[in-house]
């Protein structure tokens, strides 16, 4: 079975501290529906399965998988130089470096990178808590 956020972590968190569970799960959902439509140049693009995919992609990064996510969606959007830098921040924030963040996504603002530092490591916050639930 699987063990959510959603399904136990929140409900679990908030036994242990109420009002903590709500406070935690605003923040994910802020940053994980954060969005402004775009990606590089291209506007009006739904970015929701993008979103999505880096997001399990961390969790599963920390063993944490899900049986309804087809896993298939990783691979097609995420590059392999975007995984590298999801890994290496998620995992080892200390050999994150200017060269690591300048090799994904070279044509695409920083204000979209930014994002994606946000995501993962929500995501990362929200794997470690599950772990620690």
């Amino acid at each position: 079975q699987d063990y959510t956020w959603e399904d136990h972590g929140y409900s679990l968190i908030n036994r242990l501290y109420p009002d903590v569970g709500q406070l935690l799960d605003e923040k994910f959902q802020v940053v994980y529906n954060l969005t402004y439509n775009t990606i590089a140049m291209h506007c009006g693009v739904d970015t929701s399965m993008l979103r999505r995919a880096i997001w399990n992609y961390v969790h599963c990064v920390f063993g944490i998988r899900y049986d309804d996510y087809d896993y298939g969606e990783v691979n097609q959007l995420l590059e392999r130089n975007l995984k590298i830098y999801i890994k290496t921040v998620a995992c080892y924030p200390e050999k994150t470096t200017k060269r690591v963040y300048t090799q994904f996504w070279r044509h695409f603002k920083h204000s979209e990178k930014v994002h994606i530092n946000l995501l993962l490591l929500e995501a990362r916050m929200q794997a470690a808590l599950l772990y620690a639930l």
